[in-house]
């Protein structure tokens, strides 16, 4: 009777021969191949995408303190973010950045503030809210500069040493977004050092939700330091600073 159709043909002793046991092997073995080499290409695909992150991380490592711990500038820059649905009043995140400017300036630790946001933001004017709650805060308004086309990071850091001469400077924002902003400012020329802003409303979600945010938009940030780009708005030199500073 001829052997079932399909099975391997059995050897002189009953068993399966070699031949069809590495037959068998031959169609079974690259699936677990083509899984390795999917894993491989992914994890490299994610070390690649983790550069810009891992290199603005590991740049201003050694520039960012606490707001107790942080050093000496005449000039403390705060970036702008968005403003209370009142468009009158600083966002929670907004308002832990100028408490701890004001504090700086306060302790004496800096003595002009630039203050660096949208001034046609879709939240609101953030320079014009950020000047008036430092106000608020005690801060003299001779003292407070707002640059009303910081649109991103990337421009505040332009602008501040572009148009507003600023060389030396403390940089005020939250933790997750504090390391982009201090390797920014200093690859534009700024010799800056970050000072971690209050935040009393971030929470574990919000902390993981802005630090993923973060982490994409340092490929951005990498991308606009190799092509060297001009901030989106160029505006003449502007005194304001050194001129707040002799006040």
């Amino acid at each position: 009777m001829s052997e079932a159709p399909g099975r391997p043909a059995a050897s002189p002793g009953g068993g399966t021969s070699d031949a069809d046991v590495s037959g068998v092997a031959s169609v079974v073995s690259p699936r677990p191949r083509r899984r390795r080499r999917v894993a491989v290409l992914g994890v490299a695909a994610l070390m690649l995408a983790s550069l810009p992150w891992l290199w603005t991380t590991l740049a201003a490592r050694d520039h960012v303190y606490a707001e107790a711990d942080a050093p000496a500038a005449d000039v403390v820059i705060v970036l702008g973010t968005a403003v209370a649905p009142d468009r009158q009043r600083p966002g929670e995140r907004l308002a832990g950045r100028l408490e701890t400017a004001a504090e700086l300036v306060t302790s004496g630790r800096a003595k002009v503030v630039l203050v660096s946001g949208d001034g046609g933001g879709t939240s609101g004017d953030e320079p014009a809210v950020m000047t008036a709650y430092l106000t608020e805060l005690g801060v003299d308004a001779r003292r407070v500069v707002a640059d009303p086309f910081g649109l991103d990071t990337y421009d505040s850091c332009a602008r501040a040493r572009e148009v507003y001469g600023v060389e030396r400077a403390l940089i005020v924002t939250q933790s997750f977004h504090l390391s982009r902003a201090v390797t920014l400012c200093r690859h534009l020329g700024l010799d800056v050092d970050g000072v971690t802003a209050r935040c009393d409303e971030c929470g574990p979600l919000l902390l993981a939700e802005k630090s993923v945010r973060d982490y994409l938009a340092s490929g951005k940030a990498a991308w606009d330091m190799v092509l060297g780009r001009p901030p989106a708005v160029r505006s003449p030199e502007d005194p304001a600073v050194r001129n707040a500073l002799r006040g």
